[in-house]
């Protein structure tokens, strides 16, 4: 580890300290070429999710950029924020799942998750969203979807 104060690659490490949820060490090093005395911190480097985009690019999963939208279609619908912050949280919890093994999801398998949850919520939220993520182009597609999920028990479409 370089010294901050000298530049020296030389040093020894004094003390080690697990954080309380033992995601992070902190390491008190001392310098051996001066005797400066700081701090370095070791945590894993986990590898991001990323989300793999209908054109093929990929962008790190932005639960924000998600949360977003959710509450766009969400808007002036009788549904606390605790609800939603929940369903956030499942969400990222299932997305999370559902790329363990390669760290990817796919946009529309992502789009899937929040449509399964919206359904199970409130159906207007979920055409709202349904609207957007599976880019109708008129009013037709609308009222199929419409039509598709009022003649459902709780089942949405593939969901």
């Amino acid at each position: 580890m370089k010294c901050p104060l000298c530049g020296s690659h030389e040093d020894k490490v004094v003390e080690s300290r697990q954080n309380a949820s033992g995601t992070e060490i902190r390491r008190r090093r001392e310098c051996l070429g001066c005797g400066y005395r700081f701090t370095s911190y070791e945590r894993v480097d986990e590898k991001k999710l990323m989300v793999v985009k209908r054109d093929g690019r990929r962008e790190p999963f932005d639960l924000a950029k998600l949360e977003r939208g959710i509450r766009i279609s969400m808007e002036k619908r009788p549904i606390s924020v605790q609800v939603i912050d929940d369903m956030l949280h499942d969400i990222e919890e299932e997305a999370v799942l559902h790329g363990r093994m390669n760290h990817e999801i796919s946009s529309s398998d992502l789009g899937e998750i929040v449509l399964k949850r919206l359904f199970a919520i409130d159906r207007v939220a979920y055409v709202r969203f349904a609207s957007v993520y599976r880019m109708f182009d008129n009013v037709d597609e609308f009222i199929s979807e419409i039509r598709e999920i009022g003649g459902q028990n709780g089942e949405g479409r593939g969901l």
